[in-house]
């Protein structure tokens, strides 16, 4: 394992004057249609809107002094961007973020709001860590991974070790998988305090990359993918994050975008929490029964609230 629960716990500690506890939801109607007891872990309520904030502070807080001084090299589609911004504002360096042109408005201008510097790039034809890492060749900045580094992953898992403290002897914990950060800082935290716990990743049917990959024994890549789901368009696993799933993650479910459409619009009407696509695709795979028909107690990460006002036009 790259990460410990020791490293883990130590991030909980680091990161805790900086991210958010999030609270824990439920829904009796919720339940009642997908037949199991659902609990929600809220990181759409997180700082900066999404769970991201846990991995970048962490990331940025692990760091010598000389080095944070350089500031920030970070890519994204939105969530992570706001995390790495957030995190440089508050520590006093600077942020480049590297942006798809097609990102969400609603994060780009958050990003922007933030005080971080927006380089875009073309998600079809361009290398966004290409990019990122030639400027911080020609800045001196760190690049902050979203995914695929120990701090990262050490910080995304102090999801799951607030969730067992907020509801424990869970059956099994449900994530969306996008580049595997939070999927495997998750898993080795759950399987540190309840061995016998299930873990399930959740990916979108356009972006199975990971679901892929796992079929395969190996990581396989997929072209750009096109999903409301954003924030898992990641085109293959993490170096670094796969070989934890592999070992910790039972399966990997799949869910459509009309299922994801069904759940973002079900979290809103009936439970009144705002929850982005990406972040919604784990209630999506209870709420259409994609789980073994044995667990009755299981937390879902709602990984994100950060949703583009024309995608919630459109549920209507």
């Amino acid at each position: 394992m790259p990460v410990s629960f020791d490293d883990i716990a130590r991030a909980a500690e680091r990161i805790r004057d900086v991210a958010h506890r999030t609270p824990v939801m439920t829904s009796h109607i919720f339940d009642e249609r997908a037949r199991v007891q659902a609990f929600f872990k809220c990181e759409n309520l997180q700082r900066g809107g999404a769970f991201k904030i846990r991995g970048a502070s962490n990331f940025a807080l692990s760091m010598a002094p000389a080095d944070l001084r350089r500031g920030f090299v970070a890519c994204s589609s939105g969530n992570h961007a706001q995390a790495v911004a957030i995190a440089a504002k508050a520590l006093g360096v600077n942020a480049t973020i590297v942006m798809p042109l097609d990102s969400p408005r609603i994060k780009l201008e958050a990003t922007l709001d933030y005080g971080a510097h927006v380089v875009t790039f073309n998600r079809q034809t361009d290398d966004r860590d290409a990019i990122a890492r030639g400027i911080a060749d020609e800045t001196g900045a760190t690049f902050l991974p979203p995914y695929d580094h120990e701090w990262t992953i050490a910080g995304q898992g102090t999801v799951a070790l607030e969730l067992l403290e907020q509801a424990p002897d869970l059956d099994a914990i449900m994530t969306p998988v996008g580049g595997g950060g939070l999927t495997a800082g998750c898993s080795i935290a759950a399987k540190a305090l309840l061995p016998a716990i299930r873990l399930f990743g959740v990916e979108p049917t356009a972006a199975n990359d990971t679901w892929l990959s796992l079929r395969a024994g190996e990581r396989v890549s997929i072209p750009p993918p096109t999903t409301a789901a954003d924030g898992l368009r990641a085109p293959t696993p993490g170096a670094l994050t796969f070989p934890v799933i592999q070992r910790n993650i039972e399966s990997v479910l799949l869910v459509t975008e009309d299922e994801i459409r069904e759940a973002v619009h079900f979290l809103l009407t009936r439970m009144k929490i705002l929850v982005e696509p990406s972040g919604a695709v784990a209630a999506a795979a209870a709420l259409f029964h994609k789980l073994p028909p044995d667990i009755s107690r299981i937390g879902i990460v709602l990984t994100g609230g950060n949703v583009d006002l024309d995608y919630l036009r459109a549920l209507g």
